[in-house]
């Protein structure tokens, strides 16, 4: 059973977690607030009860007057439910009001950041007397790092103790929150705390499906309901967790987001249960008379078309199967997965292009979804191909077989249809000489794009760089252009395939060194969108407060780095053929692992420059894999140990490469000349 592997591997990593200095997943549940961010009124005592676990009378005491107001920080994006220890009172009509904002530009007693298309309001706790008061768990927070606790009453109140019961991740027993099972390391700290802000961020937006869609607001049965009230209270799948876009909202399984969010997962948590019931929760929805697959999960409209999310629940669907070796599950869902691909190849015209027509225009924010869309037809290329892979696996030889054949004259006739030799990129589609980030950054990540069009994409894609990052001007609205960084997470992938791994990380610390460390982000976790000129204005929304500073689609950099930067890939389901091809840029140093059930894949590597290199690598045994080594640029010689037995061999300024079983590997490269 899947659940039962998982648990499996966090009692072998717990007891020692690599670089667990990084992970900023809490070591408990009871969270208690790091600063004061800011008071207003009378108050006294702020900052003494900020570690105070000790709820007595006899303990610190926090005394606001009427009116008053105290901000806390808890110095990282958190979820939960809060908690206030009240020991004193003047007042039984006593009440307390409770404000939320990711971002310091939304601290307010007023009002909290937004869920929806207004400033959420006041949340309220009666506190007649002494005791503890809890809000109820419809009212918890899906993010914020600031609380706001105003005294909204006439008389004096005391507290003794504010608290959050954090409330992410609730499969995972409370001594196994930073149980992760994956790590990256290298010589840069900026990298280093973007992949585990990525990890965060997807740990943050798990959650309990029962306490799901805040977009929506719907209030439990007997309760008044008045504009800017939140509910976290409509389950949106089955089972006990599961991941979604955001933290704060929308709290709903968006396809999209999951091709981001489930490489993350898998090289951090190998949490794959929540992704399994994410996949489920989607293909429940599917029309049972065409095939398609819902924009969006339980419980918005599933009559929302969207053909390219549609590809998205199919190529994650192709990730989960990778990452698990899950066979039951592939066998079970193959009828209804081959009925979508039956859609949406059905879709594909005379032009041997997907043509998506105008009642298919949803996309993630961008403009002009339709026609022969370079987004579309690189985003069905890419599922083809895997969706052959799924089909020998499944034995069905006939689709694969079709698949394979489609997918050929696809890349074809893309390439006639929309490649603009002029500007060296894809344009959006056949009538428009917009070039899109979206688009191109697929065509090169799913091999649609020929390697000559790939180098040319990654160069011309880098010469738009702002100051903020990647623009994706494909989402151009208002006066305003988007950075996405969703597509800027395609764009980062593409850069390492085209090879140039040194422009993927210089991406990775332009845009999500910005994002990690701009103080009206969070510090700990991934917004989902700005604009070009460093605003926090997402040019997709009409209302700035409700952009979610902890996004799934936003965490691409944390995968690619173990992928690209440290090399290590898994090429068939579980890892039992693999890939170690580490591409260090400027780096000189990196250090990368996964912990599954066949056992640990790992990579060091260090390089002197102009000197030598040498690497380590570790790999189940049963398993078989490639060991390659970028183009030194010089004459060098690599050596070799293993159990196996040792070798030395020359290398021409050729990238180095050698097939070798499962085990442990020692190389060392000497450089003989430039």
């Amino acid at each position: 059973m899947l659940w039962l592997q998982c648990f499996n591997l966090l009692a072998m990593v717990a007891a020692a977690i690599p670089y667990r200095e990084y992970i900023l997943m809490p070591d408990s549940r009871k969270l208690l607030p790091q600063s004061v961010y800011a008071t207003t009124g009378t108050t006294v005592g702020a900052a003494s009860i900020l570690d105070n676990l000790n709820s007595s009378q006899s303990a610190p005491q926090l005394i606001l007057s009427a009116n008053s107001s105290v901000t806390y920080d808890y110095g990282k994006n958190i979820a939960g439910i809060v908690s206030v220890q009240v020991s004193r009172v003047s007042n039984p009509q006593q009440r307390i009001g409770l404000t939320f904002s990711e971002s310091n530009m939304y601290v307010s007693p007023d009002h909290s950041d937004s869920t929806g298309l207004v400033l959420d309001n006041v949340t309220y706790l009666d506190t007649p007397g002494p005791g503890t008061f809890t809000l109820p768990p419809w009212l918890r927070r899906g993010g914020f790092r600031y609380l706001t606790i105003t005294n909204e009453g006439v008389d004096e109140v005391q507290l003794s103790q504010v608290s959050t019961e954090f409330t992410s991740m609730p499969d995972y027993r409370e001594d196994q929150l930073q149980a992760y099972t994956g790590w990256f390391n290298c010589n840069d700290e900026l990298l280093n705390k973007i992949w585990y802000a990525g990890a965060y961020t997807n740990n943050l937006c798990t959650v309990d499906p029962k306490y799901g869609d805040s977009a929506q607001s719907a209030p439990p049965p007997g309760l008044p309901f008045t504009v800017g009230d939140y509910f976290y209270n409509l389950t949106i799948a089955n089972g006990t967790s599961v991941l979604v876009d955001g933290a704060k909202r929308d709290t709903l399984v968006w396809p999209g987001d999951l091709t981001i969010a489930i490489p993350t997962s898998f090289v951090s948590t190998n949490d794959m249960v929540s992704i399994k019931n994410a996949l489920d929760s989607l293909f429940v929805r599917q029309n049972s008379s065409t095939g398609r697959l819902p924009y969006v999960g339980v419980p918005l409209r599933a009559t929302l078309e969207s053909w390219t999310y549609h590809m998205h629940t199919l190529y994650s669907s192709a990730l989960y199967f990778q990452y698990t070796n899950d066979i039951q599950w592939l066998q079970d869902l193959w009828p209804h997965y081959k009925f979508a691909m039956e859609f949406i190849t059905s879709k594909i015209d005379a032009t041997d292009l997907l043509y998506v027509n105008e009642t298919a225009f949803r996309d993630w924010g961008r403009n002009s979804m339709g026609g022969y869309n370079i987004e579309a037809n690189a985003l069905l290329y890419l599922v083809l191909n895997v969706s052959v892979d799924l089909a020998s696996t499944v034995q069905d030889t006939a689709s694969g077989s079709q698949w394979k054949d489609i997918a050929s004259r696809l890349r074809v006739a893309v390439s006639a249809t929309l490649w603009d030799e002029e500007q060296g990129l894809f344009k959006d589609n056949a009538t428009s000489l917009l070039a899109p980030q979206d688009g191109n950054s697929l065509a090169v990540k799913s091999g649609l794009a020929t390697p000559l069009q790939a180098r040319k994409i990654s160069q011309n894609l880098a010469a738009r760089w702002g100051p903020y990052g990647a623009p994706a001007v494909e989402a151009e609205i208002g006066g305003k252009t988007t950075v996405s960084p969703f597509a800027g997470s395609f764009e980062v992938d593409a850069h390492y395939v085209s090879g140039n791994p040194q422009r993927a990380l210089d991406l990775i610390r332009l845009q999500w060194g910005f994002m990690l460390n701009d103080p009206r982000m969070t510090q700990s976790t991934f917004i989902e969108g700005y604009a070009t000129d460093g605003s926090l204005v997402y040019p997709p929304y009409t209302f700035q407060a409700r952009i979610s500073h902890a996004h799934t689609w936003s965490t691409g950099p944390t995968g690619s780095l173990t992928f690209y930067t440290a090399g290590l890939r898994i090429l068939s389901p579980l890892g039992k053929t693999w890939i170690i091809e580490p591409n260090l840029g400027d780096l000189t140093r990196v250090d990368a692992g996964l912990t599954k059930s066949l056992g640990p894949f790992t990579i060091k590597m260090t390089v002197k420059k102009g000197k030598q290199w040498s690497m380590q690598a570790t790999t189940p045994t049963g398993t078989s894999g490639t060991l390659s080594l970028p183009a030194l640029g010089c004459k060098a010689r690599v050596s070799l140990w293993s159990s196996q037995g040792s070798d030395s061999k020359s290398n021409d300024r050729s990238r180095f490469a050698v097939c070798c079983e499962g085990g442990y590997w020692d190389l060392m490269g000497f450089f003989l000349t430039m």
